[in-house]
């Protein structure tokens, strides 16, 4: 619950902010709307610069923000958008990296503070992993203030020239759940027959089908678990360009795999699988990861980024590439009931330890006031 006080005194005119968001993420889109909500409630006005596909999914303007549709491109028209709509702005607040680069090209010139959330680990190879380097230095160079949601990201941005960068306070608001554990248990049969899952153990994978995302690695691991019985069955939930070769992999392979495509149920399949796997993300704060902990899903993922941080000895954790590892840690959990109470039980304890909305939204006023506060006179 966020605690509402105004933070403008009394004849002061409130802090104006606008919040850059490329729409990329669910993690920085959900983060973006609950740092708005809580901003709003202490009288601050924000403005978020967001593609409008990003404001009806995530509702910034319900909200109580002002809604300025800035599509995700670099070209002039959009630009010309951003920098107007920074114009009148006391801080600019930009969430990732693409976000920062643009807010901080709408800044050129300006004296207006910008604090960059920086919520995962960049992912490029060959050529483009140079320009990259270059991205983080401009970007790194131009913040006021740099938050990594986790430590490596944090020592990222001090290696790229931040002059000064923290540990954000990122919370995960209102998980893809059902509410009621009751809930959980009436519509935990329905989801598994639904998926083909009544008399069989049920794995969920949950993500943008992306190259990055360790899909290849799960897709190898799924041919070890043929071997049992009963064969479990592995769902995967999102889009991304990958979907058409994972699934002539499923086929030709003859895997134990599912695709179903985009899901606004995520949370009740969540809650009806035996287990939630993550093969490999850069998030340092995985939604999924968070999202099964909170409702005793027992997880497997790769040990990448911030995960480790995150889940702390809550999860199983294999190397990252790693598909017999993968497969071995799955099968031995199916295998255990009494190791995943156990994981359980710890991810009830490790949920505790996370920041809750009011401590996000109290990290970051602390951060604009710093960078907004008048000098003092000489």
């Amino acid at each position: 619950m966020i605690h509402v006080s105004s933070h403008s005194p009394p004849g002061q005119s409130p802090l104006r902010t606008v919040q850059v968001l490329g729409g990329g993420s669910a993690g920085s889109c959900a983060h973006v709307r609950s740092l708005t909500s809580g901003l709003v409630a202490r009288g601050v006005r924000v403005t978020v610069c967001a593609p409008a596909s990003a404001d009806h999914t995530y509702d910034f303007s319900g909200v109580g923000a002002d809604h300025v549709h800035v599509p995700r491109r670099n070209d002039p028209t959009s630009m010309a958008v951003l920098r107007a709509t920074c114009a009148d702005a006391d801080l600019v607040h930009a969430h990732g990296l693409h976000s920062a680069l643009r807010a901080a090209l709408a800044l050129s010139g300006r004296r207006v503070p910008l604090v960059v959330t920086l919520h995962s680990r960049p992912y490029a190879e060959g050529a483009r992993a140079h320009l990259l380097r270059l991205l983080e230095r401009r970007v790194a160079r131009a913040a006021s203030v740099v938050l990594g949601s986790s430590s490596d990201l944090v020592d990222r941005a001090r290696s790229r020239g931040a002059r000064d960068a923290r540990l954000a306070a990122v919370a995960l608001p209102a998980p893809r759940r059902p509410a009621e554990s009751e809930d959980a248990d009436r519509l935990r049969p329905k989801a598994r027959a639904e998926l083909g899952a009544t008399d069989r153990p049920l794995l969920m994978a949950v993500g943008s089908l992306d190259r990055h995302r360790g899909y290849d690695t799960l897709l190898d691991a799924t041919r070890a678990w043929r071997r049992l019985d009963p064969v479990p069955l592995l769902v995967i939930a999102g889009e991304g360009p990958l979907r058409a070769e994972l699934q002539r992999r499923i086929v030709s392979e003859g895997l134990p795999v599912r695709l179903v495509g985009p899901r606004d149920d995520i949370g009740e399949l969540l809650a009806a699988a035996d287990l939630a796997l993550l093969p490999g993300s850069w998030e340092s704060r995985s939604v999924l990861a968070q999202e099964a902990l909170h409702a005793r899903v027992p997880l497997v993922a790769a040990a990448a980024g911030g995960i480790p941080e995150l889940v702390g000895d809550a999860a199983e954790l294999v190397p990252h590439g790693d598909s017999e590892a993968l497969a071995e840690a799955v099968e031995a959990l199916l295998a255990d009931p009494a190791r995943r109470e156990l994981l359980r039980d710890k991810g009830t304890l490790q949920v505790a330890t996370w920041p809750t909305e009011d401590e996000t939204v109290a990290q970051v006023l602390s951060v604009y006031d710093e960078l907004t506060k008048p000098l003092p006179l000489p």
